[in-house]
């Protein structure tokens, strides 16, 4: 097993107020499994992710990523563990603004000590294996949000780690930039053998998977393959759907609060504004395809 987790619990403190976030939480994962994490929002699935990328620690419980035990491990066994077994990919990309998409390729390989000359030659491999040889000397801001997504994925792949944790990689993006991403997810998953878990809300990027786990009130509730995500779960995963697409509905209003109060610029607007309603069109078109009107 490339992931164990047993009675996992982590509890958070806001002042006097405890809340529990995973409440003894079971997982198992094979070496070289591509698995989709999906739930409602405030479920626990960042909160995994975070415990199983040694970016955080259960309150209680067991978490063992492939030879490590992670609860186990002091804090600076876990700044090596995440630099040398897991690639994070998150939705608001951590690129650093100022660096090139290669350099940004290059920095974790830095911070692990890797020489000069092989730095280089990774960062050409991956560039090439990401389609984004030509875009190897533009900034961030030069580049679009599929392109910036493509370069945080190399860089996730820098110092060839075991595990990809993949938190909403979509989330950001349209759908025909969500596509890629999938696509080169799954490429990574079948011909570099990595083993993948995937925070998403798109039912359609869940489904590209081997198994789907739905998380709800900090527990795995159910453990699907794609083909059983509409039969075993149907109503609830409705009720995910419809969830997701009133969040989104909130996020449109929220953005156009930001436009009148001049937070952000009108090309900014345009881009979200955008991205947000071809995703709730894809989640509508899902529940469509099974029988409800939205």
């Amino acid at each position: 097993m490339a992931i164990v987790c047993k009675d996992v619990v982590k509890i958070y403190k806001q002042g006097q107020i405890e809340v529990q976030a995973l409440r003894g939480l079971e997982m198992k994962v094979e070496g070289g499994e591509m698995i989709s994490l999906i739930g409602p929002s405030g479920s626990g699935k960042t909160t995994l992710l975070n415990i199983i990328g040694g970016l955080d620690k259960p309150s209680a419980g067991y978490v063992k990523v492939f030879d490590k035990i992670l609860t186990l491990l002091s804090p600076k066994e876990l700044v090596e563990f995440r630099r040398s077994t897991v690639g994070h990919v998150f939705q608001t990309m951590n690129l650093i603004p100022s660096l090139t998409a290669g350099e940004n390729i290059e920095l974790p390989m830095i911070a692990l000590g890797v020489p000069k000359h092989k730095r280089r030659d990774r960062v050409n491999e991956l560039i090439e294996v990401v389609g984004l040889k030509e875009r190897i000397n533009h900034k961030p801001g030069e580049l679009s949000g599929g392109e910036q997504q493509r370069v945080a994925l190399a860089a996730a792949l820098a110092n060839d780690p075991r595990l990809i944790l993949a938190d909403e990689p979509t989330g950001e993006l349209d759908s025909f930039n969500a596509r890629i991403i999938v696509d080169y997810l799954s490429k990574i998953n079948k011909e570099l053998g990595k083993t993948i878990i995937m925070v998403t809300h798109d039912p359609i990027v869940a489904r590209e998977a081997n198994r789907i786990l739905r998380i709800q009130d900090g527990v795995i509730k159910t453990d699907l393959a794609p083909a059983e995500l509409e039969v075993s779960g149907q109503a609830s995963y409705i009720d995910m759907l419809q969830r997701r697409i009133a969040e989104i509905n909130k996020q449109l209003e929220l953005l156009d609060a930001d436009l009148k109060k001049g937070l952000i610029t009108g090309d900014s607007y345009v881009e979200r504004q955008t991205n947000l309603k071809q995703t709730k069109t894809v989640l509508i078109e899902e529940l469509h395809r099974l029988g409800v009107v939205h």
